[in-house]
């Protein structure tokens, strides 16, 4: 048995106890986009990290030194020289669109129904994104599954706290995390947006991290652990991590890595899908006891559908 059948078959077997929590990043909005394919406004789908700083460098002309496809960076320039008005006007009229769901996000909001039709427990699982987008929402829209989506508040007087947002529409700030108890994981599908997201409603709610004072601010605070819902918490400590769509660039993600494995009091192994790793990036992840594949995501989510399908049901396997 080789190593990426071994993964397969350790992963299936976490995901059908629901020990898994996948983390989206930014390179999750490109699973199956073709790499000669680049993006444009108005076209659809969604821009990759450094496509997004282009884009808020032409639409304020940042200088060159002030750009180098570095969206903190270019992000911080637009809200220094602007303010976060313009700033936020033009990130949410880029992601206020009926963007599709990729393969990956149809698979994830599909995967419940999927592992029972196999006689398997329905269970939803915690799914983590550093994305701003609806787009793991639309997916659970198409099945016709109610989702719960907690956010963070990156600006004005709720900074630093989170918001949930209910199936039925009523938005409630999370004012102490250790005693809410709105939130039943799963039992539906629960969506943690970490660095906030746009309102599709309307513009009220809409937040971003993405200024390096955003960043700042946000790594600089308690644990993450400490600002969301105890029940979420508790999920992210005793669960398998699956990264998708993150590289070493991502360097947040690491401070977070890092705080999430502190509160871990037992091991528990994770995954990072990454094409063409460095050696910097294998050693940053096995120092984190994080297991690097060097799959393509639209590859990886193909193979696991597939071996999915080949479960023997659960009835029959006992």
């Amino acid at each position: 048995m080789d190593e990426l059948d071994l993964h397969y078959r350790t992963v299936l077997q976490a995901l059908t106890a629901g020990r898994v929590v996948p983390f989206l990043g930014a390179g999750a909005n490109l699973c199956g986009r073709p790499r000669e394919t680049a993006w444009q406004p108005g076209r659809d789908f969604l821009p990759s990290g450094v496509e997004l700083a282009r884009h808020l460098a032409r639409c304020f002309n940042c200088p060159a030194e002030a750009s180098n496809d570095d969206l903190a960076r270019v992000s911080q320039f637009v809200d220094v020289m602007t303010g976060s008005g313009p700033l936020y006007e033009t990130l949410h009229d880029l992601f206020n669109h009926d963007f599709p769901p990729t393969a990956l996000h149809r698979f994830l909001a599909g995967l419940p129904g999927l592992l029972e039709s196999h006689g398997y427990p329905r269970r939803y699982p915690l799914i983590v994104t550093t994305n701003y987008d609806d787009l793991m929402e639309r997916a659970y829209r198409e099945l016709e599954e109610p989702c719960d989506v907690v956010s963070y508040v990156a600006d004005g007087e709720k900074r630093g706290k989170f918001l949930h947002w209910k199936p039925d529409g009523e938005v409630v700030l999370i004012e102490t995390p250790n005693e809410y108890r709105g939130l039943n994981v799963g039992e539906r599908p629960v969506l943690l947006k970490i660095h906030g997201a746009v309102d599709r409603r309307g513009a009220d709610n809409d937040s971003f991290v993405i200024t390096e004072d955003h960043y700042i601010d946000y790594l600089t605070r308690t644990n993450l652990t400490n600002l969301i819902p105890a029940t979420l918490a508790a999920k992210l400590k005793r669960s398998h991590l699956l990264f998708l769509g993150y590289g070493l660039s991502d360097w947040n993600l690491r401070v977070i890595l890092h705080r999430i494995a502190g509160e871990q009091k037992l091991n528990y192994k994770s995954w990072a899908i990454q094409r063409h790793p460095q050696e910097l990036d294998k050693q940053f992840w096995f120092r984190r006891d994080v297991d690097i594949l060097n799959v393509d995501l639209s590859e990886y989510v193909t193979a696991l559908v597939r071996r999915i399908g080949e479960i023997e049901p659960l009835e029959a396997a006992r």
